[in-house]
């Protein structure tokens, strides 16, 4: 039986505007598995950016109910969702939020020295996730050194370094050309097999789409169409 890790119950989100209201998600029911590679798509304003964060627990329901990996989100205080954050999620976003003055070894360590983990472990766990996204040679490297695909694969290794359940990735490739997004796209697929870790992403670049073995589509807050896909690309 699967492990289902993500459940929304007639989730709803609304956000004061003016003297009025908008709602960014309407009546929202969705459930992901363990090791699902799934994407919730749609065009700027259908909601998916804010279904994330609910899912992320960086954010909360207006209505009804978001469980993930066993938490009611609504009812978690600030340090409960920081600490599911924290051991739990790994996040990648467009923009990378890498450290400026700390290299990449020390960027990868951070999400491990939240956990209290001891150097000696840190050090293994970062130069795995160096070797996973093929980074390994540039630990001593500064941000500024790198280059968009390279940038985007540290902020996979800062995401996977702790070996989270659950990787929510905002429009991860949305600043990167063709042959980056691809790379990057396929690291995270080889990760999403080997470690067996759900990937959940929000996007509208087709070449995302084409990797994922799942399709939500929002359209105005809702759940338009929600499709199980045959994806052609296989780990290499």
């Amino acid at each position: 039986m699967s492990e289902k890790i993500i459940i929304t119950e007639n989730l709803v989100k609304r956000y004061p505007v003016g003297v009025g209201e908008f709602t960014a998600l309407n009546n929202i029911n969705l459930s992901f598995d363990k090791g699902e590679f799934a994407g919730v798509v749609g065009p700027s304003g259908s909601g998916k950016t804010t279904l994330l964060n609910i899912i992320g627990s960086l954010d909360s329901p207006t209505e009804g109910t978001a469980i993930v990996l066993g938490r009611n989100i609504s009812k978690l205080s600030h340090k409960e969702s920081a600490m599911l954050r924290n051991m739990h999620i790994g996040f990648i976003f467009q923009v990378y939020n890498l450290l400026p003055v700390y290299t990449v070894y020390e960027n990868v360590e951070f999400a491990l020295i939240l956990q209290n983990k001891s150097e000696t472990e840190r050090k293994k766990r970062v130069m795995e996730a160096l070797e996973w996204v093929g980074l390994e040679g540039m630990a001593q490297k500064k941000p500024s050194k790198l280059s968009g695909g390279e940038g985007q694969r540290v902020a996979i290794a800062r995401a996977m370094v702790k070996r989270p359940e659950l990787v929510l990735a905002d429009e991860p490739t949305a600043n990167l050309d063709a042959k980056n997004a691809h790379a990057i796209i396929q690291t995270m697929k080889d990760l999403n097999k080997e470690l067996n870790t759900t990937f959940l992403f929000s996007t509208h670049d087709e070449k995302v789409m084409s990797y994922l073995d799942r399709i939500v589509h929002l359209e105005d807050g809702r759940v338009a169409k929600d499709e199980i896909i045959k994806s052609k690309y296989v780990s290499l």
